[in-house]
């Protein structure tokens, strides 16, 4: 029922008296000024019978906001809203002075392009002077063009200008709402009925063809590669532009990894056919990294694991899945690269010495230097855990100048020790990033500088990769080191890629033979035929040999049969603490002789 005024409303905005349902609801005059003086929609809740709430005044411009609403006409007594729902609870609240009232709130009236958005404030009044009721002001401030322009500017942050797809922020936001629809699913009859994963695709040499074709044909290829990519999308399935030439996928899996690779394959298969950009065909690759949604996982972290399987990819040549642990590995290889970064700064690092054992003599002909760090915290870090992290970081070149110095400085105190030279050498192990950046001439000439040892104390041992690298620079690197006189040791012979003409080549003066060949010659007639076919080249080139692995006297008495001149390993002994090393080699000369 429309109520029956004795003014018109629209005329007054407020009215003297109004009548419904056979009772009169008394306006204030001073109600009546303060509304129509308000430039928004406003009113005056009070309380009516029975503690019910009640319009007790209002302007032109709330009536007209309630009229239009979608959810009920106007009748200032029987108001809907002020009977139940969330407006109700909230001026209930304020009127009773409640612990939990607040005096602010959005709402929404209405759905879809017809929405109406409002923030709705309550501002505390005099209480009624007939019956010494609480009161309060309600304005309505309509927000619609607001939230419209504030939607519309986070829809094209989340969007990337170029090809119109969801962007970096955009993405990992389907991700996180994808990962909430998988939780409600879990939690429902079907356990796991709703699984994802998150590819990342990297367009290959994409740089290259900026470079030589420019920025516009670069995102020509862009934009066609996105649209090859929707091709290759199931419904339900989300592509994103992630990166410059990185896009994302968010595919719903059933069967795991099989469905990850499969979406894979299927981005493989349509990338087959070249792309034509002005008059010209290019063939495009991509590599493919995943990563399976785990429960209550991070979005940044899934797109990340993703991430670190693509790097990985481009490396194999193939689609790889995420394994789990993969990325924490990454980052103890990094907090290691910080921990040995510090551990250089102050001297932490420790060389250890494994002795070279004369197999003719039984004496100790030199030891071989080897670098150990003792963690405070972590313990014993092993070096096949750092000198990698080391030679990724650059770090080698500060670990092999600390490596050289500190051992030529041991063998020149345990001369002085001594009285004189001791019949000893140090080998110390050069890294092949060691012979391309670095001037390891200079960092060996300083050294014996500054130990006063001669060249031929030091040997230098270098892996075949040294030499296959750059073997221009490795040739410079060999000549520079036998002008200071100073030994030098291919190490692991037979593990990488050398060639009779580099041997013949280069002044080798050591072979060290691998222990993956010394360790299995007791039970493996072809490790003792590599073994023979080894010693047999090094005397035909006249150069020296050294076993590696000896760890029972049945091979160091088998090398020594076979002529190789010295051996390392555990069954001598293992690296030793510079003071134990010289007791060690006091000991053994004792025994030769």
């Amino acid at each position: 029922m429309q109520a029956a005024t004795s003014r018109d409303p629209a005329r007054t905005g407020v009215p003297d008296v109004f009548e419904s349902g056979g009772g009169k609801v008394s306006a204030n005059p001073e109600d009546r000024v303060l509304l129509d003086a308000l430039p928004i929609a406003a009113g005056v809740i009070g309380r009516g019978g029975r503690g019910t709430l009640k319009l007790v005044a209002w302007n032109t411009r709330l009536r007209q906001s309630i009229e239009e609403s979608t959810k009920t006409q106007f009748d200032a007594e029987r108001l809907p809203l002020l009977r139940e729902g969330r407006i109700a609870k909230l001026l209930g609240n304020y009127l009773a002075s409640a612990a939990d009232a607040v005096d602010e709130m959005d709402f929404r009236d209405g759905d879809g392009l017809a929405a109406r958005y409002f923030r709705m404030k309550l501002a505390p009044l005099p209480r009624d002077t007939a019956n010494n009721e609480p009161r309060c002001l309600v304005s309505l401030v309509d927000r619609t063009i607001e939230v419209e322009a504030e939607r519309a500017l986070r829809a094209e942050m989340l969007r990337d200008s170029l090809t119109g797809l969801p962007n970096r922020l955009g993405f990992t936001e389907k991700i996180e709402k994808a990962g909430e629809a998988r939780s409600e699913d879990a939690m429902g009859p079907v356990l796991g009925a709703n699984d994802y994963a998150v590819l990342v695709v990297d367009l290959l040499r994409f740089s290259r063809i900026n470079e030589s074709m420019g920025s516009l044909a670069g995102d020509e290829l862009l934009i066609t590669f996105a649209r090859r990519l929707v091709s290759t999308l199931r419904s339900g399935d989300v592509l994103a532009r992630t990166g410059g030439n990185e896009f994302g996928i968010l595919v719903g899996t059933r069967h795991g990894v099989d469905d990850a690779l499969a979406a894979a394959e299927r981005i493989q298969q349509v990338m087959t056919a070249p792309f034509r950009l002005s008059e010209l065909e290019i063939k495009v690759e991509c590599a493919i990294g995943a990563a399976l949604m785990q429960p209550g996982q991070d979005s940044e972290e899934l797109f990340r694991n993703a991430q670190f399987a693509v790097k990985q990819a481009k490396q194999v040549g193939r689609p790889l899945v995420y394994e789990p642990g993969e990325a924490s590995a990454a980052r103890r290889r990094f907090s290691i690269e910080t921990e040995l970064r510090r551990a250089l700064d102050k001297d932490e690092l420790k060389l250890f010495y494994q002795p070279l054992i004369n197999l003719k003599s039984g004496e100790v002909a030199g030891f071989e230097a080897l670098a150990r760090w003792h963690h405070p915290d972590r313990g014993e870090i092993s070096p096949t855990e750092f000198i990698p992290v080391a030679e990724e970081s650059g770090l080698i070149l500060t670990l092999g100048r600390w490596a050289m110095d500190a051992a030529a400085q041991t063998l020149a105190r345990w001369d002085k020790e001594a009285g004189g030279p001791l019949p000893l050498y140090v080998g110390v192990n050069l890294s092949a990033i060691q012979v391309a950046r670095d001037d390891i001439a200079q960092v060996v000439s300083s050294a014996l500088r500054s130990s006063g040892l001669a060249g031929a104390r030091l040997s230098l041992e270098l892996t075949e990769s040294s030499i296959v690298q750059d073997p221009a620079r490795a040739t410079r690197v060999f000549d520079a080191l036998k002008a200071l006189d100073a030994t030098v040791a291919m190490d692991d012979f037979g593990t990488g890629y050398s060639s009779l003409a580099y041997l013949q080549r280069l002044p080798i003066d050591v072979l060290k033979i691998d222990r993956s060949f010394v360790t299995g010659m007791m039970g493996d007639p072809d490790s003792v035929a590599i073994v023979r076919a080894v010693l047999s080249l090094a005397e035909a080139l006249g150069m020296s040999t050294t076993a590696e692995g000896i760890e029972t006297v049945e091979l160091a008495t088998t090398l020594a049969t076979l002529g190789c001149a010295s051996g390392q390993g555990f069954y001598y002994a293992k690296p030793l603490a510079a003071e134990e090393a010289l007791d060690y080699w006091k000991s053994r000369r004792k025994i030769g002789k």
